[in-house]
């Protein structure tokens, strides 16, 4: 599919092409990871069946340790170079360049969706947008599960690539909640040389 393109757009995925190789060697494997990420992907990931989307796949380590617990999944990223190098790592599994704003697959197909991370830099304004689209490619029931940057309040910060954002978890949730997803769980992760981590846990409800 083609990318949208604007100037927020823009920037984003050229400041990561920018460092992709970078960012690849540092981050795109799992061991890189947190082992509390780890174990909290994988337990999500064992709750989930049918097909499953790694939203903002980046280089694909997620999505090749989700195919490794047995799922059917696929990866999707704004810049093309991650999808290259996934592409070349995890050679059996699907990758394609798209944008979340606009997700190429058929609404109600899916059964999860990882998005670890990959809405960091979609401003309040901004971030209704994906969420909306991660509803309505969920099937009703579908699981997902969302990893950000935690804070007390909702603001931009200079992360090493590109501005980003901070979220306290309950407005995050809200987000959900207003696109139609139930909210199961909430988790929180601070420590020496990490940002302040949190992910939620939902799943899409089914009277929307």
């Amino acid at each position: 599919m083609e990318n949208a393109s604007t100037p927020v757009v823009d920037t984003i995925r050229e400041s990561y092409s920018a460092r992709s190789q970078e960012y690849g060697d540092l981050f795109g494997s799992v061991a890189s990871a947190h082992p509390l990420d780890r174990a909290l992907i994988g337990s999500w990931a064992d709750t989930v069946s049918g097909p499953v989307l790694d939203a903002g796949c980046g280089p694909g380590q997620w999505t090749d340790f989700m195919a490794g617990r047995g799922l059917a999944v696929s990866g999707v990223d704004l810049v093309p170079e991650f999808v290259e190098r996934a592409r070349k790592h995890y050679p059996d599994l699907s990758f394609e360049v798209g944008t979340l704003d606009a997700v190429d697959v058929a609404a109600k197909s899916l059964g999860g969706v990882l998005s670890w991370y990959s809405l960091i830099h979609h401003s309040p304004e901004d971030i209704r947008t994906p969420v909306a689209e991660f509803a309505r490619i969920l099937r009703s029931g579908g699981g997902l599960l969302l990893g950000f940057f935690e804070g007390p309040t909702v603001e931009a910060f200079d992360h090493a690539v590109t501005t980003a954002y901070r979220w306290p978890v309950a407005a995050l949730a809200q987000e959900l909640i207003d696109a139609g997803f139930e909210v199961i769980e909430t988790h929180t992760r601070t420590g020496s040389g990490y940002r302040p981590l949190g992910a939620i846990t939902a799943v899409r409800s089914p009277a929307r």
